[in-house]
């Protein structure tokens, strides 16, 4: 009888190789970082993901038995609060659970290593600000934020209640502090985003599919301005084909690896 070597294992020669590989991409990586001063994150879902942070479309995420213009939107809001409160309420319970992992300290660290550091994230969860990131701009906004409907006034929320937020200034509804499907983005926070991708040597754009806009096109701005665009993603996305360098992997453990390269 013949025995067959499965199909789908790789020879470990092949698997040496492509550690190899990525050995050489993070030094590449870590000497641009090296000599850079103004450097940029940029966030999505995946870094989250890895935290056990739900995202929306995958099989058990958000998205998952709700559809969006049910409770992401301001017309579902306004049709009935009490139920989009429901869903976010119970997002922000299951967030209580849930830690920043590798990924996220890592990003925090950084803020004191480059003389010039700035994070931009699509992420409404709070994990980076937990991490201890201060200079962040959120383009999607905060889910912990409760934002008047009458006044404006906005106030963190300190935990998670079961009943509906009103305003402390005004008593008015409050609604929470997320971008929805049809609105704009906070106001002056892509505009911001804009500038510093345009000032930064390096960009890492970790963790997002790079397909939400106009969130997606930092990338491109900042590498038509001369920044080195890096990449880090398990999986390759719309933006692998023009990234400079691509670390391929998750972000808790390919960021730490890069970190210990920087000395």
């Amino acid at each position: 009888m013949v025995v067959r070597a499965a199909e789908h294992v790789k020879p470990r020669c092949y698997n040496v190789v492509m550690a190899d590989k990525l050995s050489h991409k993070l030094d590449e990586v870590a000497d641009r970082l090296k000599s850079a001063e103004r450097v940029v994150s940029l966030t999505g879902a995946g870094i989250s993901a890895e935290s056990g942070v739900p995202t929306f479309r995958d099989p058990d995420g958000l998205w998952e038995g709700v559809r969006p213009e049910e409770v992401a939107t301001p017309e579902a809001f306004g049709r009935d609060s009490d139920f989009v409160w429901r869903f976010y309420l119970q997002r922000r319970s299951k967030l209580q659970a849930v830690c920043p992992n590798s990924g996220h300290n890592v990003i925090a660290r950084w803020e004191s290593r480059f003389p010039h550091f700035d994070l931009i994230t699509q992420n409404v969860d709070g994990l980076h600000q937990l991490a201890g990131s201060k200079r962040i701009i959120c383009l999607h906004g905060d889910i912990w934020i409760d934002r008047c409907t009458q006044c404006a006034f906005e106030q963190r929320a300190t935990d998670v209640s079961e009943s509906i937020p009103r305003c402390s200034k005004c008593d008015g509804l409050a609604r929470p502090g997320v971008v929805w499907f049809g609105e704009q983005l906070p106001h002056g926070a892509f505009e911001r985003a804009v500038e510093q991708s345009s000032q930064a040597q390096v960009v890492l754009v970790v963790g997002t599919s790079s397909q939400v806009y106009p969130a997606a096109s930092l990338a491109g701005v900042a590498q038509s301005a001369g920044a080195f665009v890096v990449e880090v993603n398990p999986e390759a996305t719309s933006l692998s084909s023009l990234a400079d360098v691509i670390l391929q992997g998750p972000a808790g453990e390919i960021l730490p690896r890069l970190e210990a390269r920087l000395g």
